[in-house]
């Protein structure tokens, strides 16, 4: 048992930062373990011992207990630590949930997906799914037509909606996005970039 929580999580996987910007917005004492999964490092049997399905990001709570899923960790975080990161109406609160599990169906698969292709395993675009394109697109444009009405996107406040989209959504551009057509997610990408204190990205700005 150790009495510190433990953050395991590539850098550059933005499943893993939403953890630790979580953790560092709601000013939580733990260790940050970085391992990188293009060695295997989440393949081995070390890491095998504390988490079978070989995935980060991964929390080994201060009991013992362990915690697996990006959005499943943060919601924990809150709720285990408090802060405003998730409303308490009923209502609020879900419109929260609803956008973390959009981000995980209809947002994550296809802009982290090409944006690790191209940026990491150098595919060209007749490697990758070509549908992966346009439905990259339209889930920025629903992002874009919600942010043109609301400076968040489940309130008039930060929350984990914010968080779990702003991952990857600040580096589509490494994935073949283009977000100059989409000035109120540029504008919300640089709002929540300040809100967590976390350098901003040049190019999705």
């Amino acid at each position: 048992m150790s009495d510190r929580l433990k953050l395991y999580g590539d850098p550059i996987s933005g499943n893993c930062l939403k953890t630790k910007w979580t953790a560092d917005y709601l000013g939580l004492d733990y260790d940050w373990i970085a391992l990188d999964i293009r060695k295997g490092e989440t393949r081995t049997d070390e890491f095998l011992a504390i988490n079978p399905f070989g995935q980060v990001p991964t929390a080994a709570l201060a009991d013992g207990r362990i915690l697996t899923q990006s959005n499943a960790i943060m919601v924990y975080l809150v709720e285990a630590h408090g802060g405003d990161l998730l409303p308490r109406d009923p209502y609020d609160r879900a419109q929260v949930f609803k956008w973390l599990f959009w981000e995980q169906n209809s947002h994550e698969p296809y802009i982290a997906g090409r944006r690790f292709r191209k940026a990491y395993l150098g595919h060209g675009d007749e490697k990758i799914d070509a549908e992966w394109l346009p439905r990259g697109e339209a889930a920025l444009g629903l992002m874009e037509r919600t942010l043109q009405d609301t400076d968040y996107l489940a309130g008039d406040r930060l929350t984990l909606a914010d968080i779990a989209l702003v991952a990857y959504t600040r580096v589509a551009h490494e994935g073949g996005f283009d977000l100059s057509g989409f000035a109120s997610v540029r504008a919300w990408i640089a709002r929540v970039e300040k809100d967590l204190s976390i350098d901003p990205v040049s190019e999705a700005g």
